[in-house]
């Protein structure tokens, strides 16, 4: 049983009126310790030796395309999804029934199967109807090579994780307490004004972890552009290893890269949700 005697740090917590952090949260991590070591040996090995380093001076091109394919995805995806989150609850069926068949259907088809169905399908379906509406105006025609490749992977990650964020962004807006939007009423706020001043910033606060996981899962998934032949970490590193032959080294190094930004993004998605704990 935690201690309560004054000076405690029980009581110190519960005298700012805080819930003093989990076990798990005071005790010393040792698996970063264990991470932190093995990277900077294995960051010192990449860069001492010279086919490693190799790979990294030709991996590091791709870094910032996966880092930009990451952040516009990821953005567009919670505009989207939010978008969703408030049809779905909207008093409108014709509302609801459409966000929810386009949640589901787009949950139910595989990431991969989607990104090549927008880059072959739904792109050059894009250009067509281009050139139709700008028929009468003259300009030359688009062509299909104009949709540029990078562009068509991020509008299908997009419409694949704005399915997924809808529902984390509904189950945070249906978990504010009613008492909460009545209070907002008798002030006589808009619902505009609710939404952005009462139902969302706490919404917000209940739903980041989930958040943080999908914004993980972005920068993995975004390796899956390469298909498309679009230069991004993994990409390079394919072209990479076929022309060395050095598979083993080759895939440590992206394995490393793709691993070194994930991990710093979970620790700082981490400091920023205990930091909004303890508000």
């Amino acid at each position: 049983m935690p201690s309560t005697r004054p000076g405690s740090s029980t009581t110190r917590w519960a005298s700012n009126g805080l819930l003093p952090p989990p076990p798990q949260e005071r005790e010393f991590p040792w698996w970063l310790a264990i991470l932190a070591v093995t990277g900077v040996y294995l960051f010192w090995q990449v860069l001492t030796e010279e086919h490693y380093a190799q790979v990294l001076r030709t991996l590091r091109r791709g870094i910032w395309i996966t880092v930009l394919v990451t952040v516009i995805s990821y953005a567009g995806a919670c505009a989207l999804g939010l978008g969703l989150a408030t049809m779905q609850l909207s008093k409108s069926r014709i509302l609801r029934q459409t966000s929810r068949l386009y949640v589901e259907v787009m949950r139910g088809v595989p990431i991969l199967v989607l990104l090549l169905y927008v880059a072959f399908v739904l792109a050059p379906a894009l250009v067509s109807l281009w050139n139709w509406a700008t028929a009468w105006t003259g300009w030359e025609p688009m062509r299909g090579r104009d949709f540029p490749l990078l562009w068509r992977a991020v509008i299908a990650l997009i419409l694949a994780y704005s399915s997924f964020l809808a529902e984390v962004f509904r189950a945070g807006l249906l978990a504010i307490d009613k008492g909460q939007l009545e209070a907002a009423d008798a002030l006589g706020l808009s619902r505009w004004q609710r939404f952005r001043l009462v139902t969302f910033p706490q919404a917000f606060r209940l739903i980041l972890p989930p958040l943080g996981n999908d914004l993980v899962a972005m920068v993995k998934d975004s390796s899956l552009v390469s298909v498309l032949g679009v230069t991004d970490i993994t990409q390079l590193g394919k072209v990479t290893a076929a022309g060395n032959f050095r598979y083993f080294e080759t895939y440590n190094v992206v394995a490393l890269l793709y691993l070194t930004m994930t991990i710093g993004l979970s620790l700082a998605l981490r400091r920023v949700e205990r930091g909004m704990t303890r508000r």
